[in-house]
C-alpha cells in the first residue's frame, strides 16, 4: 500500500508538473504568434492570440493546432483608393487546423471564420457629405448613418429646399450588403424632400454608396454584412489563410 500511494503521488506530481509545462509553452506560442502576425500585418500593436485545446504540447509534436483565436483592434484596411484606410474597430477570428513551422515563424489556417466591426462614424466617410442637387431647388447631404433595427442602416438626409434648410433631416432606412470585396449600402425606399420628389437617379447619388475593403489580415475576405447597434457587422471567411510567414 505504501508503494502504491508513493507511485500515486509521482504521478499527481508528475502530471502537475507537465500541465506547468504545458501552459508555460501555449503562453511562449501564443506571444510569438502575435508578435508574427504583428510584423506580417504591419499593425502598431501585437493582436491578441489564443491557442486553444489542452494538452498543447501533443498538437506541437504533430505540427498542427486544433483552433487559434487572433483579436485585431483598429486595423486599417485599405480601400483600393490610392492610399486611402478605413478603420476597423474590432477584427476577431476562430482559425481551425493551423499547421506551423517549428520556430512559428509561419502558420497557416485550413480554414478560418470571425466578424469584424466598422463603425457608423467611420462607414460616414464613405457617404457623399457635400450639399448636392437632387431637384430644381433641392439640395441634400447624408450627415448620419445609425441603427435601424431589424439589420437596417438608418440614414440621415439633410435637404435644403429654395435656399431654407429643412427643420429636420429626412430618414432613409437602408440595406447592406457584400459582393465581393465592397459593402454596399442601398435605399429601401426614396424619401421625399419638402413635397418634392426628385428623379430616382439623383436620390440614390445621395443614399446610396459603397465601400471597398482590401488586404484584411492572411487573406480572409467578405461574407456578410448587417447593420448593428453600434456599427456594421460583417462576416469574414477564408480558406489557406495566413496567420505569420
Amino acid at each position: 500500500m505504501r508503494a502504491l500511494r508513493i507511485l500515486l503521488i509521482v504521478v499527481v506530481v508528475l502530471g502537475g508538473l507537465f500541465v506547468i509545462a504545458d501552459r508555460v509553452a501555449v503562453h511562449f506560442a501564443e506571444d510569438e504568434a502575435a508578435d508574427k502576425l504583428r510584423t506580417t500585418e504591419s499593425l502598431a500593436t501585437a493582436p491578441d492570440v489564443s491557442i486553444k485545446g489542452f494538452p498543447f504540447l501533443t498538437q506541437v509534436a504533430d505540427g498542427e493546432l486544433d483552433d487559434v483565436e487572433v483579436g485585431i483592434k483598429n486595423y486599417d484596411a485599405t480601400t483600393g483608393n490610392g492610399g486611402d484606410k478605413i478603420r476597423i474597430d474590432d477584427l476577431h477570428a476562430q482559425m481551425k487546423g493551423v499547421r506551423f513551422s517549428g520556430n512559428f515563424s509561419s502558420a497557416t489556417a485550413t480554414d478560418a471564420t470571425g466578424t469584424a466591426l466598422i463603425t457608423y462614424d467611420e462607414l460616414l466617410k464613405t457617404a457623399k457629405s457635400e450639399p448636392t442637387r437632387v431637384a430644381p431647388g433641392v439640395t441634400a447631404r447624408v450627415i448620419g448613418l445609425s441603427d435601424g433595427g431589424n439589420g437596417k442602416i438608418k440614414v440621415a438626409v439633410e435637404a435644403t429646399v429654395l435656399g431654407v434648410k429643412l427643420p429636420n433631416p429626412v430618414f432613409v432606412l437602408s440595406s447592406a450588403t457584400v459582393q465581393g470585396n465592397t459593402v454596399r449600402v442601398h435605399a429601401d425606399a426614396l424619401p421625399k424632400f419638402g413635397g418634392v420628389e426628385p428623379a430616382e437617379t439623383r436620390v440614390r447619388a445621395i443614399t446610396d454608396f459603397q465601400q471597398r475593403i482590401d488586404q484584411l489580415p492572411g487573406g480572409i475576405r467578405l461574407d456578410k454584412v448587417q447593420a448593428a447597434q453600434n456599427g456594421v457587422e460583417i462576416t469574414v471567411k477564408g480558406s489557406g489563410v495566413r496567420l505569420a510567414g
